[in-house]
């Protein structure tokens, strides 16, 4: 159960789609692929938010100008989505402590609650708000006298009525979307008739943050294309805030996980104060983007003519991005409804809360690069210059390799301990911590993949990239359909493990599919790298092993296993020494990525 606002992210980018058709041109199919048109705004994180300011199409020199102030100004939204994302992993510590996490059936009864309107805002919102009606905000400024605040009025207008009636309609079909979410077997594994019914009782508070995301992210596009980059940003704090806040709340009020965890006793009071303060959270985030509109020199009134907003110019590339999300999202299902028999043990909230893990080191920094990177290679698609797209492909998976190799070795090391963090019990602690060992090994592919999309969308190639889901999601719904033999304590971990085969898998697709279509990847560079990374982590994960070891990671009477506070010293002083040992051994053998980290950091900041 991730930060809310994180949660929106994610459930876009296991699809991998961006914000924004990277270039949204109406040209014909043969003059399409000779122009190379650059891309109206870089890609980002949020399925309908540019995090980064918007790149133009002329030259690399015209790209350029004013770079020491959009790199502080990229710097700043990084440091607030670094900052949302810790925000996010407290709230979910609170939440472990106030429902629990694993061997927790309520848990996992408002982990598929709360997950819902992500999910289906994800689905139409991913592949009909960014990549149809978004992309015609930033032409409309441009060509339009008024600075587009008619075509902004007549979109805001039109978002929100179209979201009201789909919030509507999804809360009064609450019932019917648990039901397909969560499953319950015939030997008794999965969701009881108990947690079925607190589930739904949970999802009428929850799916009314389908409105509230949607124009969280329609506001959010607009101030960006306005340039006024930073409220979108800074808004999940503010959900962040008041979710934990109603989180103490609840725990004042109900009190903690010993006596929440069950299915019983569950009061409307406290079904509201829990899952009605979350929707509050992100009413906040989205109510917040208002009051910086006057700065964007923008004021709103409804406008109900909708002819002539877009929805029919869009072309191919719009298709094969909500393709994408909808082959996914089909996926997601199966996903959630396995994951449901896994309940009172590793289920649905254990998944959910590893992937949150899983997502931290790419979200911050293989996202990061990757953005930098992809204007680049946009540039040099644009021209033409297969060789500077190589080139910069090359160095984009160095570096985020760099970080990513490290991240997943480091985070297997303490995984133990950081389940500790979330459950109170030895066992739940190696619960969750073999479920983040099973994901683990698939974020330095996974980061890869990442970068690799970007490049055919560079190129202006989206039925790639779908079919290269078509894979992964064909390949985790066999493995997930054969994971439900499995016994109830295992399955959690079983699909993780499917996760990252299945990822895995596409992304070794993926980079077959590159380097016919660039004609190489420097793939010995690239590979010379990794094995760098490779045997400086394996060194470094040694060194972590012996100290979370010596505070007794691994033993029920450990002091990493006495509370919350000597898990965290252990993760943090086992992470301390893993990084200074990593990096001393990349410095002795002279790795070349790190300093490459070092200047692309600094031009990150303007310095």
């Amino acid at each position: 159960m991730a930060a809310d606002g994180d949660r929106l992210e994610d459930a876009i980018m296991r699809a991998g789609v961006q914000s924004s058709l990277p270039a949204d041109h109406h040209d014909d199919d043969s003059t399409r692929d000779d122009r190379r048109q650059p891309t109206d705004r870089r890609a980002s994180e949020e399925p309908t938010i540019s995090t980064t300011p918007p790149t133009t199409t002329g030259n690399v020199d015209t790209a350029a100008e004013g770079g020491r102030d959009l790199g502080r100004a990229s710097a700043l939204l990084a440091v607030g989505t670094m900052v949302s994302r810790l925000l996010g992993f407290a709230k979910t510590f609170v939440l472990a402590y106030a429902i629990g996490q694993a061997n927790s059936r309520a848990a996992d009864a408002f982990a598929v609650s709360n997950q819902l309107p992500n999910n289906i805002y994800a689905l139409i919102a991913g592949g009909l708000l960014s990549a149809v009606l978004i992309p015609q905000i930033v032409r409309s400024m441009s060509q339009n006298g008024d600075g587009g605040r008619a075509y902004v009025n007549k979109i805001v207008t039109l978002g929100g009525s179209v979201f009201v009636v789909i919030t509507v309609i999804a809360t009064l079909l609450a019932p019917v979307l648990v039901r397909v979410y969560a499953a319950q077997a015939d030997d008794g594994k999965g969701f009881s008739p108990a947690a079925t019914d607190l589930a739904v009782a949970f999802a009428f508070w929850c799916l009314p943050q389908i409105l509230f995301y949607a124009m969280y992210s329609l506001l959010g596009e607009v101030l960006n294309a306005k340039q006024v980059f930073g409220p979108f940003t800074w808004a999940p704090l503010i959900n962040n805030v008041i979710a934990i806040a109603g989180l103490v709340v609840f725990i004042a009020l109900f009190g903690n996980r010993t006596m929440n965890a069950g299915t019983e006793d569950w009061t409307p009071l406290k079904i509201a104060v829990l899952a009605g303060s979350a929707s509050l959270g992100v009413l906040a985030q989205a109510a917040f983007l208002p009051f910086f509109w006057k700065r964007a020199g923008l004021t709103f009134r409804p406008d109900f003519r909708w002819r002539g907003v877009g929805l029919k110019a869009t072309g191919t590339a719009a298709g094969w991005l909500f393709a994408m999300i909808l082959v996914t999202q089909l996926a997601g299902i199966v996903q959630s409804r396995v994951a449901s028999l896994g309940s009172g043990n590793a289920g649905n909230a254990v998944l959910q809360n590893a992937w949150l893990l899983f997502m931290l080191p790419h979200s911050i920094i293989a996202v990061s690069i990757a953005t930098a990177y992809f204007t680049r290679m946009s540039h040099d698609a644009e021209r033409g210059d297969l060789a500077a797209v190589r080139r910069n492909l090359s160095l984009s998976l160095r570096i985020v390799g760099l970080f990513t190799v490290f991240s997943a070795v480091a985070l297997m090391v303490v995984a133990v301990p950081f389940g500790r963090m979330f459950s109170n019990t030895f066992e739940g602690a190696v619960s969750i911590g073999g479920v983040l060992l099973a994901y683990m090994p698939g974020l330095v592919l996974f980061s890869m993949l990442f970068i690799i999309q970007r490049v055919f969308w560079a190129m202006h190639d989206h039925r790639t990239p779908f079919l290269m889901q078509l894979v992964q999601s064909g390949l985790f719904v066999i493995g997930a359909l054969a994971v439900t033999a499995l016994p109830g304590q295992v399955i959690g971990l079983a699909v993780a493990a499917c996760t990252t085969v299945a990822g895995s898998a596409q992304t070794i697709v993926a980079l077959v599919l590159v380097r016919r279509r660039l004609d190489g990847i420097e793939g010995p560079v690239v590979t010379r790298s990794h094995l760098q990374f490779v045997v400086a982590a394996l060194v470094a994960g040694a060194v972590g092993l012996v100290v979370v070891h010596f505070f007794g990671a691994f033993r029920q009477d450990g002091f990493a296993m006495a509370d919350f506070t000597s898990a965290a010293i252990t993760v943090v002083l086992g992470g301390v020494v893993m990084v200074a040992v990593y990096f001393g051994v990349l410095a002795a053998i002279r790795n070349a990525e790190v300093r490459s980290a070092v200047d692309l950091v600094r031009a990150r900041l303007g310095r």
